[in-house]
């Protein structure tokens, strides 16, 4: 089949590998468009801009599907499917009626759960046994297609997001080349969604990441797992915000109010909690590198000490 793809960051490129080697043509690719990062503001291209040009795949990142130049060039391209993978970008229906047999979506969630655009951070922070990957036919509504197939894969106690959004990526490539022969053979039969079984995960912001020691050291452990590798959670030392990396729940009991440091030395920090303790492995503060709690106390850095409360 003439497929287009559309997709961003290096979460799609599992997906993309495969279907660049099967016997189907990708005619063209769309992503996002080249955008300012890190401390000098650079221009920085997408995973999937980089992973296509050497390819010499045709690419296209328009601002938005708003204007008639941008409908008609996908027109053009006279796609049999668009296979759309965290491309960035609200897809309007003239876009969606384009493809002889419509747009395809590769979600990381089991739909109807965890709509949206977290859903790997929100199976994490609300502490999910499983996840894995929904295939999708696209319409007009946020991730309420049709179903075509789905893969399921654990999550473990100790996950990342990093580590829980590779393995899911991965994971997502064979159900999706399963999907796209099914829909050449004219054998695919996608189920709707109960939507009365859905759950949202909105969009996070740095601001979500901020610790809130009077939760569960549960609560806090699985925040941290969930936001890295991005937006990193943090707490305040005074006036300074000190990034977490790493924590370990320690089921212990303590009258030490919430933030409280309890514990200090080379096997980490513990923190008291709402419920039960917390042992920090990894921290950073601002103009520093991240430091394990041993390398922090071996470079006698001042900032942290016992009965300190952290905010």
């Amino acid at each position: 089949m003439n497929i287009v793809f559309a997709g961003t960051p290096p979460f799609t490129l599992p997906c993309l590998k495969a279907l660049h080697l099967s016997e189907h043509h990708i005619s063209a690719i769309y992503t996002q468009p080249d955008r300012p990062a890190g401390r000098g503001r650079k221009l920085q291209q997408s995973a999937v801009k980089t992973w296509a040009e050497p390819l010499n795949i045709p690419i296209h990142q328009p601002q938005n599907f708003k204007t008639n130049d941008a409908i008609d060039t996908l027109a053009k391209l006279k796609p049999d499917l668009m296979v759309v993978i965290a491309y960035g970008l609200i897809l309007p229906q003239a876009i969606l009626d384009i493809p002889r047999f419509g747009c395809i979506n590769v979600h990381a969630s089991l739909l109807p759960k965890w709509r949206g655009a977290s859903p790997i951070q929100h199976a994490i922070l609300h502490g999910d046994n499983e996840s894995g990957v929904t295939i999708m036919q696209m319409d007009a509504g946020m991730d309420t297609g049709a179903i075509y197939t789905q893969a399921t894969c654990p999550i473990h106690s100790h996950d990342t997001s990093q580590q829980l959004h590779d393995r899911i990526a991965e994971l997502a490539a064979q159900p999706l080349l399963t999907t796209i022969e099914a829909i050449a053979a004219q054998s695919a039969h996608p189920e709707q969604q109960n939507n009365s079984l859905a759950t949202y995960a909105p969009k996070i912001s740095k601001q979500d990441a901020a610790i809130n020691w009077s939760k569960s050291a549960l609560e806090i452990d699985r925040k941290i797992r969930a936001f890295t590798p991005w937006p990193i959670c943090f707490t305040h030392v005074g006036d300074q915000a000190m990034r977490v990396f790493k924590s370990e729940v320690i089921n212990q009991t303590t009258h030490k109010p919430p933030g409280t440091i309890i514990a200090l030395d080379k096997c980490g920090m513990l923190v008291a909690t709402g419920h039960g303790c917390l042992l920090i492995d990894s921290i950073q503060f601002p103009g520093g590198k991240p430091l394990s709690i041993a390398d922090w106390l071996n470079a006698n850095r001042p900032q942290l000490h016992l009965n300190l409360v952290l905010k």
